[in-house]
């Protein structure tokens, strides 16, 4: 029987609120076998038993020390057999962007990669999240290869790597998310790291499909948006990639959050 891996990633901003707009429905319907969620924003006792504790789920949740703040969380129908919250950066440690879990043949990880604005201590922030994230990357497909398993990062990187990542692009060569020495460093997780964005590896040319939309002026009905949720995985996995869809709303009025899933499957 072939196996197949299905993995869903959604920066749910604010899982209280999407809770209430349609995540719970969208959670109950979905085929994945790991749904991978950021900036939840809310500790599991404020969430509805719907996304808290769905059935059929084991829920692992990384709530950041800064109430209201960050969090991610990884829903799985197998059980894990080892969780890790956080990569070993002190700094990073309890703020609430980075939970794995091990499965039999692959570490699904959700991260949430700190925004950064140009210019404050969030920039500074985030180039500090990404030196300390690489080297990390490194070991984590070292390790999960001794082990006998793939990688799959899955989340909000907050990055547009290409021109064709984002509608915009001229007008954002100077915003965050698109810095030259942002878009070095994502080089680097492919290059030196040796992941592979898994909707570019499908779809090369582009555009998009964009993943996130502004909710300020007509940002999702001209869809100017910005991919920034991608699924970034080791080669073997990759390799076995068969699709990757954005699950864009049909309309402005029934998004439940600012970001649409990613929803990839991994077939041998």
């Amino acid at each position: 029987m072939r196996r197949v891996l299905t993995v869903s990633t959604v920066n749910v901003n604010g899982l209280r609120a999407a809770a209430k707009k349609g995540f719970v429905e969208w959670l109950g319907a979905t085929k994945a076998d790991v749904v991978a969620c950021q900036e939840v924003r809310a500790e599991l006792k404020e969430l509805p038993a719907g996304a808290a504790a769905p059935e059929g789920w084991h829920v692992v949740h990384a709530p950041s020390a800064q109430k209201g703040r960050n969090g991610v969380m990884l829903f799985s129908r197998a059980e894990p057999d080892e969780v890790r919250i956080g990569f070993g950066e002190p700094e990073f440690e309890d703020s609430g962007r980075y939970a794995e879990i091990h499965l039999p043949n692959v570490v699904v990880a959700s991260l949430y990669l700190p925004s950064g604005d140009v210019g404050t201590p969030r920039q500074d922030e985030k180039e500090r999240f990404m030196a300390a994230f690489l080297p990390y990357l490194v070991d984590l497909r070292a390790k999960s290869e001794a082990d006998g398993r793939e990688v799959v990062v899955v989340g909000d990187w907050n990055i547009a790597y290409e021109n064709i990542d984002l509608k915009n692009w001229r007008g954002n060569q100077k915003s965050s998310g698109f810095l030259p020495e942002e878009r070095e460093w994502l080089g680097r997780v492919f290059s030196e790291a040796g992941y592979v964005d898994v909707q570019r590896k499908l779809d090369p040319e582009g555009p998009g499909p964009y993943t996130w939309w502004s909710y300020r002026g007509k940002a999702f009905d001209n869809d100017s948006g910005w991919r920034i949720d991608c699924q970034i995985a080791t080669p073997g996995l990759a390799e076995r990639c068969t699709s990757v869809v954005v699950e864009r709303a049909v309309s402005y009025d029934q998004r439940w959050s600012d970001h649409a899933p990613v929803t990839a499957t991994y077939a041998d």
